[in-house]
């Protein structure tokens, strides 16, 4: 059990990692201010740092939330027991709404960089959470033989091994032709719902729900599914 110190420090720290949310719907990433963030918990700078000695540390810790949190809702939707085409689609729709119910995190992870910030290898495994989930089901669906029979061909210098294990690892159903397909459709999920989310989409799609459903469909027919 964690003693009371732990549990004041953890209250604190989520505190002020709620307050910095607030800042990121009011201000945007680049002008985060850790003495912003400090008057409004009601706490002096000083006090602040000794939870997050820098804003960097701070945009991390929000950077690694909102993957884990998003990671989380992908997770959640997936049904083992269905096929592949309705699981990929349930956990689109879920990174979907996760993102329009969480705007500002979103774009804090997939809008523009930061200016001097560098995100390091801590939030790696966080970021890689809806990758992993579409991964096995491309992976599990090959060994249940719902791919169409592939070469099982190997590109080193086309897709990197850490893609490869994400991406159903190896199995003679994916070949770098399914590969390339997957990362495709792993990077259209995220480019379309930023096209909708920054408003890209304005005066080409009418009805947003429907086209979503119709574009990450056909990505599904598009891997193999």
């Amino acid at each position: 059990m964690p003693s009371a110190r732990e549990r004041v420090r953890a209250e604190l720290t989520a505190e002020i990692t709620d307050a910095a949310r607030r800042q990121l719907a009011e201000v945007g990433a680049a002008a985060l201010s850790l003495r912003a963030v400090a008057r409004e918990v009601g706490m002096v700078s000083s006090a602040v740092y000794r939870y997050f000695p820098s804003r960097d540390d701070l945009l991390t810790r929000l950077i690694i939330d909102g993957y884990d949190d998003l990671g989380a809702a992908a997770e959640a939707v997936d049904d083992p027991t269905a096929g592949p085409a309705d699981r990929w689609l349930a956990v689109c729709r879920a990174v979907r709404s996760w993102a329009l119910g969480h705007p500002h995190e979103y774009a804090l992870l997939y809008g523009s960089p930061v200016p001097g910030y560098q995100a390091p290898k801590d939030t790696v495994p966080a970021a890689s959470r809806v990758g992993i989930v579409l991964g096995r089901i491309l992976g599990e669906a090959a060994r249940a033989g719902a791919l169409a029979d592939g070469s099982g061909e190997r590109d080193a210098d086309l897709v990197s091994d850490d893609a490869v294990a994400v991406l159903g690892g190896e199995h003679p159903a994916l070949d770098e032709t399914v590969r390339v397909r997957a990362l495709l459709a792993w990077s259209a999920l995220f480019g379309t719902i930023s096209f909708e989310l920054f408003g890209h989409f304005v005066g080409s799609v009418e009805d947003a729900d429907r086209y979503f459903d119709r574009a990450m469909g056909d990505l599904a027919r598009l891997i193999g599914f």
